[in-house]
């Protein structure tokens, strides 16, 4: 797949519809290695610069899209090839649509959250998606870090379940470091793994996200603050105004190293 840099960041910079082909492909293929899915804005990107793991996290994945009007604008000052964002909720939605087409039983599993949302979550795709089975679902405890012993204890259950698509919603990094280190337990069998965030509390209908005007837009961030200003406020009025500056920065040092 088509990558582009930015923040030494390898970044998906093709359009949605073939990475959905491929993620289809992955899911409806034989089991091997697991592959890996992330969602970057800039806020984690200036995280991972002080969190080397987190950094690895979303580096190392098999395929890192652009989630955030920040990393849009960023490749066009950059004068890169990403025109959209591409959200976790995108690719969610898109990928079950495109999986109902094949008429194969697909088993997911869900992980994070709260048991609440985890159960309106599986009504809900379970009445728009019958073809998808929900072989199991966890509500993991709230902890900064998770020992080994939970890590392993969440991998026999994922395993359990014979998952094909395991989904993870957390906040990130946590969502991140955690789908990471199951993979790195090398015993984790599952064939996509995609950490999902927000978007078990928007299926669920916990929150309710933007209008398509605001995410057309690139405005959904300003819902976001408004409904959720203490956590939000540190992405939008410190991470993304450095973000910007140092890609700036880095144009400017393009410009002088071609000169």
């Amino acid at each position: 797949m088509d990558k582009e840099y930015i923040q030494n960041i390898p970044f998906y910079n093709g359009n949605i519809d073939n990475a959905i082909n491929k993620l289809c492909e992955i899911v409806l293929g034989k089991k091997s290695v697991p592959k890996y899915c992330v969602f970057v804005n800039p806020h984690s990107i200036q995280v991972s610069k002080k969190d080397k793991q987190f950094f690895n996290a979303i580096s190392r994945s098999d395929f890192i899209l652009p989630d955030g009007y920040g990393i849009v604008l960023a490749s066009k000052i950059l004068n890169g090839k990403i025109k959209n964002r591409i959200t976790g909720f995108d690719i969610f939605s898109k990928l079950c649509n495109s999986l109902a087409k094949y008429n194969q039983r697909v088993n997911f599993f869900l992980l994070g959250s709260t048991v609440d949302v985890l159960k309106q979550f599986e009504k809900r795709l379970n009445i728009e998606y019958p073809f998808i089975n929900v072989c199991g679902s966890y509500s993991p405890p709230f902890v900064e870090q998770f020992d080994t012993s939970e890590i392993y204890n969440m991998v026999d259950m994922v395993n359990n379940g014979n998952t094909d698509v395991l989904l993870v919603g957390m906040t990130a990094p946590k969502q991140e470091k955690l789908a990471y280190s199951m993979i790195a337990t090398n015993i984790l069998n599952t064939k996509l793994i995609l950490p999902i965030g927000a978007v078990f509390d928007f299926y669920s209908g916990k929150k309710k996200r933007a209008g398509k005007f605001f995410q057309e837009h690139g405005l959904e961030w300003l819902i976001r603050l408004l409904y959720e200003p203490r956590r939000m406020w540190r992405r939008n009025f410190i991470s993304m105004p450095i973000f910007i500056f140092s890609i700036i920065t880095e144009k400017i040092r393009r410009l002088i190293s071609y000169s």
